[in-house]
């Protein structure tokens, strides 16, 4: 131990119970906030708490959320790389963001969602979200520029160490923190806050215009009366065209191949019509339970009959678009409905701003960019005064963290996923990962019942180290896609950092909500979570 960790451990059990002082825990003892002075040059503080939490988004306030109800006894903090919560409800501020699930399942179980609209843009989703921990008072539980760098565990001490650069800290500048605690919660997303997803294009340094990605939105940006090419077909892409079209000169959807596009009404006329007779919390549940039933059964249906609901996917987009339109080629993708991720548009925007005219879809692939806009394959040239490249998300594994187990690294790729929330051989720790073909609060919220039952067993069986372990009749279990079934590119470009599915419970992922809810509520105890 080097002399810079002696201190911390020195320091760290000087301010903390009786118990800290004598024999070295605190689990479950309220730990208690700790500074240690500075240390070659560098601010560094260290912290104790039962349970710490990664990331402030939807996922890190509904973690706060359950622990403070079924585990007031433990403390717990929610570190946060930015200066803000709401993740990516805060991150992304192009023009039009908004959900592309219902609000009424997207939203917290705990925390009606009362707006009218139920596609939501993203002011109000983050509004929604910070309202939220005021109510509650998780806010206060929140620890801003506290970017995770590293996460170590020693079954000697039976805790969790957390290296953290941290941002404006007191008296300006910034410094390096660490974070100790028996259990981690990572709420941190999936998909790098750095940056998106950015292919490399040709000649991009030729084009004289802006490139932007939807990720890296300048504020300020002016496109009036601009020529704008969207890359991309994705939720982003179908998004954007609309919200653009009023102010540009045009604006072109510019895809390789086509996504299915539904339709929708941005308002949920039953979910506002029982507001009016029922008290809030009884119409959204109500409301919750009809959209997660119609989500379900849709989704089924895609599965036994694609080629049905395929029917009526492109019967709406030809009803929105005309029999003169060219569905075939623009609206018509080559794989089944939620074989990749549906893109909704709400009320039908994105079919209004192509009737009007100041929006188009071209299919065509890019040969290079040029000065003046993009040069297709097909012969055609793009003009362009700006291009937006959304391409996608980059994709990272459990919080973009360096994490080791007793010295040795963690490769995720090389463990297996318990019931889609933890990992073989690594102790006290639960990532959240939400629906790709649902929304993604469902699974946050069947996990952070997971996670408070395990505390709360731990706690009644004093034990204080809970890892998932394969059996021996495990051993030899096919390696199957941590998700199945689910071609999308940024899927796709995922799948191998990822930990692998088996064939047999608990050791499944299944994207199932139903399946999800009784897996989850199953015994703690199942041959599998072993206990120390």
């Amino acid at each position: 131990m080097d002399h810079r960790r002696r201190y911390i451990k020195t320091q760290a059990f000087s301010c903390g119970s009786f118990a800290n002082r004598v024999f070295g825990l605190w689990w479950p003892v309220q730990a208690k906030f700790c500074v240690v002075s500075q240390i070659d040059n560098s601010a560094v503080a260290t912290n104790q708490f039962d349970v710490i939490v990664v990331g402030a988004g939807i996922s890190g306030i509904g973690a706060g959320y359950h622990l403070q109800k079924e585990c007031p006894d433990l403390s717990y903090a929610i570190l946060e790389g930015r200066d803000s919560m709401g993740g990516t409800w805060d991150l992304f501020r192009y023009p039009g963001i908004r959900s592309d699930s219902d609000m009424h399942t997207l939203g917290f179980s705990f925390k009606p969602w009362t707006n009218p609209k139920s596609i939501a843009d993203g002011p109000a989703i983050l509004s929604y979200v910070k309202e939220t921990a005021s109510e509650f008072g998780i806010d206060s539980h929140i620890r801003y520029n506290h970017q995770i760098s590293a996460a170590s565990w020693s079954t000697e001490t039976q805790t969790w160490t957390l290296t953290a650069s941290v941002g404006n800290s007191p008296g300006g500048g910034s410094g390096e923190a660490e974070f100790t605690c028996n259990f981690l919660f990572m709420c941190a997303g999936y998909y790098s806050y750095k940056h998106g997803h950015k292919p490399e294009f040709a000649g991009s340094q030729d084009f004289e215009g802006d490139i932007v990605h939807p990720q890296e939105w300048p504020e300020g940006l002016d496109y009036s009366g601009k020529r704008v090419v969207v890359i991309g077909s994705g939720a982003t892409a179908v998004t954007l065209v609309p919200a653009m079209s009023d102010q540009v000169e045009h604006i072109t959807m510019l895809q390789r191949t086509p996504s299915y596009v539904v339709a929708r009404p941005g308002a949920d006329v039953w979910a506002n019509r029982l507001r009016k007779v029922l008290p809030e919390r009884a119409a959204y549940a109500i409301t919750r339970k009809k959209n997660i039933f119609r989500s379900q059964f849709f989704y089924k249906k895609t599965r036994t009959d694609p080629e049905k609901v395929k029917e009526l996917i492109l019967g709406g987009v030809r009803e929105a678009l005309g029999p003169d339109y060219d569905v075939d080629t623009h609206f018509t993708p080559t794989y089944n409905p939620w074989d990749q991720r549906l893109c909704l548009v709400p009320d039908g925007d994105l079919f209004a701003a192509i009737n009007s005219g100041k929006a188009s879809v071209v299919t065509d692939r890019i040969e290079r960019f040029t000065a003046k806009g993009i040069q297709l394959a097909s012969g055609d040239h793009l003009d362009a005064d700006i291009i937006v490249t959304a391409t996608g998300l980059r994709l990272v594994t459990v919080g973009e963290m360096d994490f080791k187990v007793d010295g040795n690294t963690v490769d995720f790729s090389q463990t297996r996923t318990y019931k889609g929330l933890a990992y073989s051989d690594v102790p006290n720790m639960v990532s959240t990962f939400g629906y790709i073909n649902a929304s993604w609060t469902l699974r946050v919220d069947l996990t952070c019942a997971f996670v408070v039952r395990l505390l709360k067993h731990m706690a009644e069986t004093g034990t204080r180290q809970a890892t998932a372990r394969l059996r021996p009749t495990d051993a030899n279990m096919p390696e199957l896609p941590w998700i199945a079934d689910f071609e999308s590119g940024y899927m796709q470009r995922m799948m191998p950092m990822m930990p692998k599915q088996g064939d047999r419970e608990p050791w499944l992922n299944p994207q199932n909500y139903s399946a999800d809810v009784k897996a989850l509520k199953a015994p703690i105890e199942d041959g599998v979570m072993t206990f120390t």
